[in-house]
C-alpha cells in the first residue's frame, strides 16, 4: 500500500455528501493500493450526523480506507490540515424567491473562510474542487483568499453539466454514452453554460453529422443541459444529489489521470485569456490532462452561433466577480 492521501469534503453529511463518500473510501476513485483518509467536514449542528456515517464507513470495512477525521466548520483549519484534495460540497442553498446574486452575497463569505483555512492548514499540492452553488463564484472567491495556492489548483464542478450533455447526445443518436466524445462546456455552471455539440464526436464523426437536426441541436438540446437541475428538482421534489456527487467523483479522476486519447474533459478553471476570455475568470473549457498537466484544447474553431453563447455566459461570470469584487483581496 501507498502512503495515505486525505481528502477533505465539506457539508460532509449532505446529500451529495452522504453519496460521493463511501465511493471515495471504496478504492473506485485513487484505485485499490491507494489508502484515503476522509476528513468529515460540518456545521456543528450536524456532527452528529457524522457520527452516524463515522459509523456505517466503519461497517463497509473498506480496504483502502485508512481513517476518518471530523471538523465542525468553525474549525476549518482542522478540517483541512495535511489534505491533498478538499471537495467544497456544503453552501447556502439557494431558496424560493432568492435571486442568484442574493445566494452570491450570502455564499461569499463561507468561502472567503474557506480559502484562508486551505491556504493555511492544506496539503502544498492540494487540489480544490467547488461543488456548491455558484460553483465558479464561490470558487472565484475562495481561490483569492488562498493566494499561496496556486490558481492551477483550483476548479468548479461543471462535469454533471457534460455528463448530462453526453446523455442527451447518445439518446438522441441512439447510441451508448461511450460512443460520445469531446463534449465540452463553456462558462458558467448555470443556465448560460454552452454545451458545444459543434466538436462533439459520435461513433468517431462528427455529432452535426450524426444528428442533422441542427434545431434541436440548438434549441431542445442546448435549454435540456442548461435546465436540467430544475426538471430534476420538479419531477423529484429534492435536488440532482447522486448524478452531482457522481459528476464531482468524475472530475476528481479527471484532474488525477490522463484524459483518454480522442476525449476531453470539462471542468471550470482559472482562464488564462485563452480564446479572448477574461483572464483570471473562473470559466469552463475544454481541456484534457495530459504530459503538461491541465490544459485548455486550443485551435477549436468557433462560429458566431457558439461566441454568442460563449459571451453570453462569459459576461454573467463577469457580473458574478463584480458582485463580489469586494470580497477578493
Amino acid at each position: 500500500m501507498k502512503p495515505p492521501i486525505r481528502v477533505a469534503v465539506t457539508g460532509a453529511a449532505g446529500q451529495i455528501g452522504y453519496a460521493l463518500l463511501f465511493r471515495l473510501a471504496s478504492g473506485e476513485i485513487f484505485g485499490c493500493d491507494q489508502p484515503v483518509i476522509l476528513h468529515l467536514v460540518e456545521l456543528p449542528q450536524a456532527l452528529g450526523a457524522l457520527d452516524g456515517i463515522e459509523m456505517e464507513l466503519d461497517d463497509c470495512a473498506f480496504d483502502t480506507l485508512a481513517g476518518v477525521v471530523k471538523a465542525d466548520s468553525d474549525h476549518l483549519e482542522d478540517g483541512f490540515a495535511n489534505c491533498n484534495y478538499v471537495l467544497c460540497v456544503g453552501s447556502v442553498p439557494r431558496k424560493q424567491g432568492m435571486e442568484r446574486g442574493d445566494l452570491i452575497r450570502i455564499n461569499g463569505p463561507i468561502f472567503v473562510n474557506t480559502g484562508k483555512a486551505i491556504n493555511s492548514a492544506a496539503a502544498k499540492n492540494v487540489k480544490v474542487l467547488v461543488v456548491g452553488n455558484p460553483c465558479n463564484t464561490n470558487c472565484l472567491i475562495a481561490m483569492h483568499s488562498a493566494p499561496d495556492v496556486p490558481r492551477d489548483r483550483w476548479f468548479a464542478m461543471t462535469r454533471l453539466d457534460q455528463n448530462r450533455a453526453i446523455s442527451q447526445l447518445a439518446k438522441k443518436a441512439g447510441v451508448a454514452n461511450e460512443e460520445v466524445k469531446k463534449v465540452a462546456i463553456w462558462g458558467n455552471h448555470s443556465a448560460t453554460q454552452f454545451p458545444d455539440f459543434y466538436h462533439a464526436t459520435i461513433k468517431g464523426q462528427p455529432a452535426t453529422k450524426v444528428i442533422t437536426d441542427e434545431a434541436w441541436l440548438k434549441g431542445d438540446f442546448i435549454s435540456t443541459v442548461q435546465q436540467r437541475g430544475a426538471a430534476v428538482i420538479k419531477a423529484r421534489g429534492a435536488s440532482s444529489a447522486a448524478s452531482a456527487a457522481n459528476a464531482a467523483l468524475d472530475t476528481v479522476k479527471d484532474i488525477s489521470r490522463p484524459t483518454p486519447a480522442g476525449d476531453f474533459m470539462s471542468v471550470a478553471i482559472c482562464s488564462d485569456g485563452s480564446y479572448g476570455i477574461e483572464e483570471g475568470l473562473i470559466c469552463s473549457f475544454p481541456l484534457v490532462n495530459g504530459e503538461n498537466g491541465i490544459e485548455v484544447v486550443t485551435g477549436l474553431e468557433l462560429n458566431e452561433f457558439a461566441k454568442q453563447k460563449i459571451d453570453a455566459t462569459v459576461n454573467e461570470l463577469r457580473q458574478e466577480r463584480d458582485t463580489v469584487k469586494d470580497l477578493l483581496k
